[in-house]
């Protein structure tokens, strides 16, 4: 089942009067750099620009323009105490009228973003893996929660994520893409070990982690070298996921504790996916000012 697509084409939509506000420059200590950009309408917004008084200003501007019919300039914006904001850089931003033209192109280029995220799988919809696909959802990464009981994925209603009903979650291992993540927490510890010997197989894996104490990690290393007689394997496994430093074992824990460390991983997995947002500047040239 494939998850909601986030909503800019919603939003381009039922605001078809707004502004692109675009960071094209991002000099020493900034909220965000030129990857940043959002759309200012009279009475909403989507994306950000970092927040804080840089953002007011912005929409300010883009909504002056807006409110007279007129093209909205340029703005280089110093971050320091007179703005009330002490980054100290400095950050370049530029304003673009809506157009047709202008708003396919930004839904195009959020297509190729979504797809281009890493892949994470987890493997178990029970109370962590539901409360672990939820952490991840508001991450730039396409979760995926798979488990071979079809009433407990029914039971999850997680916006954001998808979700697959298959009897041998191994195959999914093998046919995910490169840089991907797998998180092993199913019902049943045989299919964990199945799991996680076909993620661990994988060399261009990002993350492959499985849930567990101290005794079912020994279980799984025993079982790894005698029924795939691969040892060395075991070693580029994480269980338990989360760490050791929290001894909370609620399932929300868990999952803020893992989601942090799963997202660090597939985010410097360094597989060639550019997460960022081409520049605004490969624009078609008559979107460029507000008429």
């Amino acid at each position: 089942m494939a998850a909601k697509r986030e909503d800019i084409r919603e939003f381009l939509r039922r605001e078809p009067d707004c502004v692109f506000v675009e960071v094209t420059g991002a000099a020493g200590s900034t909220p965000r750099d030129t990857d940043a950009w959002m759309l200012v309408a009279a009475d909403c917004i989507f994306g950000t620009i970092g927040g804080g008084q840089l953002e007011y200003m912005a929409i300010d501007h883009a909504r002056r323009a807006l409110r007279h019919g007129r093209p909205a300039e340029a703005m280089s914006v110093p971050l320091g105490p007179e703005i009330g904001q002490c980054c100290g850089g400095r950050v370049g931003l530029s304003f673009t009228a809506m157009t047709t033209e202008l708003a396919m192109f930004l839904i195009a280029r959020s297509d190729r973003e979504m797809a281009s995220r890493p892949h994470v799988y987890v493997f178990g919809a029970g109370h962590v893996g539901d409360a672990l696909a939820m952490a991840l959802s508001l991450v730039p990464l396409r979760i995926i929660l798979v488990d071979t009981r079809e009433e407990e994925l029914s039971a999850s209603n997680i916006p954001g994520i998808e979700t697959c009903l298959t009897a041998m979650p191994e195959a999914l291992v093998r046919d995910a893409p490169a840089g991907s993540s797998f998180v092993v927490l199913t019902h049943d510890h045989a299919l964990d070990f199945l799991i996680t010997a076909e993620a661990l197989r994988r060399q261009d894996a990002a993350y492959v982690g499985m849930i567990g104490s101290k005794t079912k990690r020994a279980t799984f290393k025993n079982w790894l070298s005698r029924e795939v007689g691969r040892p060395e394997l075991f070693d580029r496994l994480i269980c338990p996921i989360g760490g050791t430093a929290v001894k909370d074992k609620r399932p929300a824990v868990i999952a803020a504790l893992a989601a942090a460390e799963i997202m660090t991983a597939a985010l410097n997995c360094g597989n060639g996916s550019d997460l960022r947002l081409q520049s605004s500047r490969n624009a078609p040239a008559k979107a460029s000012a507000l008429r």
